[in-house]
């Protein structure tokens, strides 16, 4: 099953990165395309980013949930207890730690790295 990064803030109000399988179910659309899908959920828009490399924000939460799917360059996200977390192009990020100490995320790639966001309902 296809994987997904979950930031997400934990009983003790520090920030968690943790990976989790996708939850699929077979599908078949109206034109018969077919295959594994996860439920639809509800969206308020898609905007892309890029940040150069070097970028670095401290830590924060998120803004709100929202997915990050990078398209290129990679990311390092770093929690207060230490732990720093690598992912690269083709990575989707579900950030939810919306309260407490947050994360920090640096991109530690040569190139930029370029996102799309994608804010939820």
């Amino acid at each position: 099953m296809p994987k997904f990064v979950h930031v997400y803030t934990g009983p003790d109000g520090n920030s968690v990165i943790d990976e989790k399988e996708m939850e699929m179910q077979p599908f078949t659309d109206l034109e018969g395309a077919h295959g594994l899908a996860s439920a639809t959920e509800q969206t308020g828009g898609i905007s892309f980013r890029q940040y150069e490399p070097g970028y670095f924000l401290d830590f924060h939460t998120a803004p709100r949930r929202q997915y990050s799917i990078s398209l290129t360059g990679e990311v390092e996200l770093g929690t207060p207890d230490g732990t720093l977390k690598r992912y690269g192009a083709g990575t989707v990020l579900l950030a939810e730690d919306l309260e407490g100490t947050g994360h920090s995320t640096r991109v530690v790639s040569s190139e930029p790295r370029f996102t799309i966001i994608i804010p939820l309902a």
